[in-house]
């Protein structure tokens, strides 16, 4: 949806923020998934909130980069020992509280695929809760995730520092490690720092300061335009640049000239002496509203210069317009992890695309074939493993207001024929979700023409169903009939680049269902051309029940649409016929007339 950045949505910005329990650790137990090792640790977590870190077996330093945290559970929705020996080691102790509750998961990984779990025990449940909460806001914050050039360099010597060995002393091959690119240019470096510069030799942490690594960096990666830029706009005889000269500089050379004097006034000298007090570490200097070459260096590589203004990080769209006016956040083929022919299936899928801020994510539904009879979810008719529904149901109930409190759209692609299991299904969502389920209209909505949808304010931690409506004329044909023939909706009905989002994401640009059955060849046609989409089976009266503001419909045409005036119905198109539409239709296409 739009007014918030790809990834989290609508947080409040928040400095980092590590409490003081965290920096000083917590003693935990740690286990692994594929073993029954369990081992005493103390967690810890630096000041600045870059790692958590701790001393395994062999008393070596583990860390885990916060920004490849992707989720922290707690209690129930922590994973639990399968084996009955590890659980029993972990229950070993009178600690307080139960184990469930003593319980904390993070999770991590490089990607959404590719995820590990650290697995730990608190010998409390409030310092699992601390540990979790604290995580979680540290792994999500949109600060931390758009560093400045300055923050990326402080969390690598916070690295090095964090890896010295039970000396002390910080090994030079992590140094060559972290600043592989050229090798000779950091052994240049560190001879320059005076430090020494073999693969094998050791340096002390005393000898590293923060002053010599800023030197060591700047060995690195020599600056001779900025000084060249400190001349042009001070004197070649002083060694600072006074506040009117930093102003400017900051208006003149670096402030766009195109940008309304009005609404984005150039900087007052007062607001440019802050900047001053901020970056420069000579308080002498400060004081008189001077500032040095290594302050404007500074200045230069804080977030005052990063690639996006903080202020735009944060909420900062009207979030009260209906919700066709929104583009939103989709996912297709939510549940695979490779390719749709032979590609697992993973509920965890649900959780990671909810966390990264996804609001659309799909599900098909098949029917089971376990003396259970419990539904499915996968790719129809390809070599895709299946996943439980229930499961994922489960999964999106525990994520989908964790990073965003906006409404989370359920898009079914449905091919269940079973009465039962449609039933079963109706029913899961209706106990898991419980209240979050949308399933009354709003007093202020009604489905009629005319009436626009409700907003994202409106629904906010609301889950909707799309789902086929069950029609009056389908429920005139017999049982066995109505679940193998296709409505109408089915032939436009797929999950792609344009579902929900497409021009008529919510909006009224689609035929009714009630359409004769001479249009049945062409929706034979249309399913043939859209996959496993066109072949869903008729809805039940349970699931019918779940649908209302995203009432799936066949796209006739703009005109059709526009006379029918129903905000509440869509359609979907495939790539192919999306283009067609937007060739055809341009403007109708991407105009949205309802309000």
């Amino acid at each position: 949806m739009a007014g918030a950045q790809p990834g989290v949505h609508a947080l409040q910005l928040k400095r980092v923020c590590v409490s003081e329990n965290t920096k000083k650790g917590s003693k935990c137990m740690k286990w692994d998934d594929d073993s029954t090792l369990v081992y005493p640790i103390v967690l810890k977590m630096d000041p600045s909130g870059f790692f958590l870190y701790w001393t395994d077996q062999n008393k070596e330093t583990e860390l885990l980069d916060i920004s490849l945290v992707k989720d922290a559970r707690w209690g129930k929705h922590a994973r639990t020992p399968k084996d009955p020996k590890l659980r029993e080691q972990l229950e070993v102790g009178n600690f307080g509280g139960r184990l469930e509750y003593r319980m904390f998961t993070v999770v991590y990984g490089p990607d959404m695929v590719n995820i590990s779990y650290l697995n730990l025990v608190a010998f409390q449940e409030e310092i699992a809760k601390e540990w979790t909460d604290e995580i979680f806001n540290l792994a999500t914050n949109l600060l931390a995730q758009n560093m400045s050039r300055d923050a990326f360099l402080e969390k690598a010597y916070t690295k090095l520092k964090l890896q010295a060995n039970q000396e002390g002393r910080i090994p030079v091959k992590n140094i060559y490690r972290l600043f592989s690119a050229d090798r000779k240019r950091v052994e240049t470096a560190l001879e320059a720092c005076g430090l020494p510069s073999g693969r094998s030799d050791l340096i002390p942490q005393d000898d590293f300061t923060p002053e010599v690594y800023r030197d060591f960096l700047n060995n690195i990666c020599p600056r001779p335009e900025i000084d060249n830029i400190f001349s042009e706009f001070g004197s070649k005889t002083n060694p600072y640049l006074t506040v009117d000269q930093m102003t400017e500089f900051i208006n003149s050379k670096q402030r766009d000239p195109r940008l309304n004097e009005i609404l984005y006034p150039p900087l007052k000298q007062e607001q440019v002496q802050q900047l001053i007090e901020k970056y420069e570490r000579n308080s002498t200097f400060a004081a008189k509203g001077h500032i040095s070459v290594e302050g404007f260096m500074r200045y230069l590589s804080g977030e005052e210069n990063g690639v996006i203004p903080h202020e735009k990080l944060d909420l900062n769209e009207d979030m009260s317009q209906p919700l066709s006016h929104y583009f939103i956040n989709s996912s297709h083929n939510t549940y695979l992890t490779a390719g749709q022919l032979a590609g697992n299936s993973s509920v965890e899928m649900y959780r990671q695309v909810l966390l990264a801020g996804c609001r659309c994510v799909e599900l098909d539904c098949w029917k089971g074939r376990t003396a259970e009879e419990e539904p499915v979810i996968t790719h129809g008719f390809t070599m895709t493993t299946e996943i439980s529904f229930k499961e994922v149901i489960e999964a999106i109930a525990e994520c989908a207001f964790k990073t965003s409190p906006y409404p989370i759209l359920l898009s079914f692609e449905n091919h269940v024929d079973s009465p039962k299991q449609q039933a079963k299904m109706a029913e899961y969502c209706k106990q898991i979700f419980g209240d979050g389920l949308l399933t009354d209209i709003l007093e202020k909505y009604p489905l009629d023409a005319g009436v626009p949808l409700p907003s994202p304010m409106d629904l906010k931690y609301k889950i909707l169903v799309k789902n086929k409506k069950k029609s009056n004329k389908s429920s005139n044909r017999s049982a066995k009939k109505k679940l193998s023939e296709q409505a109408s909706t089915a032939c436009s009905d797929t999950s792609s680049v344009f579902e929900p989002s497409s021009p008529g994401a919510g909006e009224a640009e689609i035929e009714s269902e009630e359409e004769d059955d001479d249009d049945d060849d062409d929706c034979k046609k249309s399913s043939m051309d859209e996959g496993t989409a066109g072949n869903e089976a008729s809805a039940t009266e349970e699931m019918s029940n779940l649908v209302n503001y995203i009432q799936p419909v066949k796209f006739e045409s703009f005109e059709a649409s526009k006379k029918r005036n129903k905000s509440f119905e869509m359609s979907s198109f495939v790539e192919t016929k999306g283009l067609e539409q937007l060739t055809k239709s341009p403007v109708e296409f991407v105009e949205n007339p309802f309000e």
